[in-house]
């Protein structure tokens, strides 16, 4: 699906089905360097399912144009922009790493638009190392290997994918070189720099859900901690043997947890 926003063109994939208004609407978001993509089998789950999906790229990611953002509350308010386009009133928001704390931002601000949110492998606030910073600055490939090493559990980087003869590993960081120079440091730095994800947590009225992976390095469940203690009612879902790239380590598990809680919500 194409739609505009601010001028730019934007893609969003809707699981092969049109976006009914009248049905409850779920807007995927990926994290930094990703795309919509990310979320292949949940989005088209739902959109077979009764829902009406957006599976975004965000603004300089994928197939999406215009610069990509700079600020957490950017791209949450940005969010609030594109239901506009789609002529969604409201919608239940799925965000990963960068996309979660977006999906914050947006409940937060625009508490009217958001139904629910689901934060798959948040941590609030998200540091961002030094060298990190510097390898994406520099679109060093250090940055995306470093990135990978940190996100994908350690069982799985040589193996475990639950595609058979499938490189896991591999495919999340051929993902990450399609990213525009530049942008992934953008992403970073977002996520370095925003201070305000307590008190986002605290505005939230609507359900909630984490999601963590239990051997993420890239956001470390403990990291999840106080934002949990901030939000209301949340539902908190602990995957094992899971590091921060849940959808490619555990898509089923990522899925099945998003099914009981938007039964629930």
């Amino acid at each position: 699906m194409r739609l505009s926003v601010d001028g730019h063109e934007v893609y969003a994939y809707t699981g092969t089905r049109p976006v009914d208004p009248a049905a409850p609407a779920i807007v995927f978001v990926h994290g930094a360097a990703n795309d919509h993509s990310v979320w292949a089998l949940q989005s088209r789950y739902f959109a077979h399912h009764g829902h009406g999906v957006l599976a975004v790229d965000l603004p300089g990611h994928g197939r999406s144009g215009g610069p990509a953002l700079a600020s957490v509350e950017a791209i949450g308010d940005w969010i609030a922009r594109l239901l506009d386009s789609a002529g969604l009133a409201r919608a239940t928001l799925v965000g990963h790493s960068l996309g979660s704390l977006t999906a914050l931002s947006c409940a937060a601000r625009h508490p009217a638009r958001v139904a629910a949110i689901a934060l798959v492998g948040p941590a609030v606030p998200m540091p961002v190392s030094e060298a990190l910073l510097a390898a994406a600055k520099a679109d060093d490939h250090l940055a995306y290997e470093l990135i990978n090493g940190w996100s994908v559990s350690a069982g799985k980087q040589l193996g475990g994918n639950t595609v058979p003869g499938m490189w896991l590993l591999g495919g999340t960081i051929r993902l990450m070189e399609r990213t525009p120079p530049g942008v992934l440091h953008t992403d970073l730095a977002a996520c370095n720099d925003w201070q305000g994800g307590l008190a986002a947590a605290a505005a939230v009225r609507c359900p909630s859900l984490v999601v963590l992976g239990a051997r993420d390095l890239m956001a470390p469940p403990r990291g999840a901690k106080d934002l949990i203690g901030a939000l209301a009612g949340v539902e908190i879902v602990n995957l094992p043997d899971c590091g921060h790239a849940m959808m490619a380590e555990q898509p089923d598990a990522v899925l099945d947890a998003l099914r009981a809680f938007l039964r629930s919500a």
